[in-house]
């Protein structure tokens, strides 16, 4: 009877989180732009719903109301479930001009630059997917080489091998690379009007920094009511913690 009710519960959440979406959309079309957010964050807040396509939406109601800050975290969101997503950074890059700070970004360069292009072509989760694959391709290769009987064809199928395990090691390396990169990397927004950066986590530390509204942090660690970042010219500082709002 239990598993009924949870079962009649997932289902009627579902229901009114796709009625809310749609809602949402439907107003947006109208040029409804805060209603729509508000259905949209409905979804968010009563169905705990997680979709890069909900966020892009969030994003777009909010940069049309110049709400900068909730547009760039939104845009954000969208990213982290579907990276590299065109539509999406183009949307944040736009909604990036209306921040008051200019802070550069310091590019990764050689090497690093290419690990790191290479890595994010996927997600970890479509890494683990293709080595998965790979692995079976794998298996069918020994087995084709086991049992031929054709000197050609296990000559074919030994290379198979080796070239398959060469790829594999590669996935698998990449999915942990982007892994480690999904969980150390937390980029934040700045919420706050106006916040300073300071070389301490206490208020009487120096100021290092002033930042506005939308501005986009790195969380390194944190400490009470205290957070370390570092932003995107590799300028590191403590802001306080109410001040933003950490992406995941």
């Amino acid at each position: 009877m239990k598993n009924i009710l949870y079962l009649f519960l997932l289902i009627s959440q579902a229901f009114f989180a796709q009625a809310s979406f749609e809602k949402g959309n439907a107003l947006y079309q109208k040029g409804f732009y805060q209603e729509a957010a508000q259905a949209y964050e409905t979804v968010v807040t009563d169905n705990k719903e997680q979709s890069a396509e909900l966020y892009f939406n969030l994003g777009n109601c909010y940069y049309k109301l110049n709400k900068v800050a909730p547009a760039i975290y939104n845009y954000q969101k969208a990213l982290v479930l579907k990276p590299n997503d065109t539509e999406t950074l183009n949307n944040l890059k736009f909604a990036k001009k209306l921040t008051i700070d200019e802070i550069k970004e310091v590019p990764k360069v050689g090497f690093a630059k290419l690990i790191q292009n290479f890595t994010s072509i996927f997600d970890y989760n479509t890494w683990a997917i293709i080595s998965v694959e790979i692995s079976f391709a794998f298996l069918l290769s020994f087995i084709g080489y086991y049992f031929s009987q054709l000197t050609l064809s296990k000559r074919l199928y030994f290379i198979g091998m080796f070239v398959l395990l060469f790829a594999l090691l590669l996935t698998v390396s990449a999915g942990m690379s982007e892994k480690n990169h999904f969980d150390n990397d937390r980029p934040a927004v700045v919420f706050a009007e106006m916040t300073e950066l300071r070389n301490e986590p206490q208020k009487s530390g120096s100021k290092i920094i002033l930042l506005h509204e939308g501005a986009v942090v790195y969380v390194k660690e944190s400490l009470e009511n205290w957070k370390k970042v570092e932003l995107t010219d590799g300028t590191e500082g403590w802001i306080e913690a109410l001040a933003i709002r950490e992406v995941k």
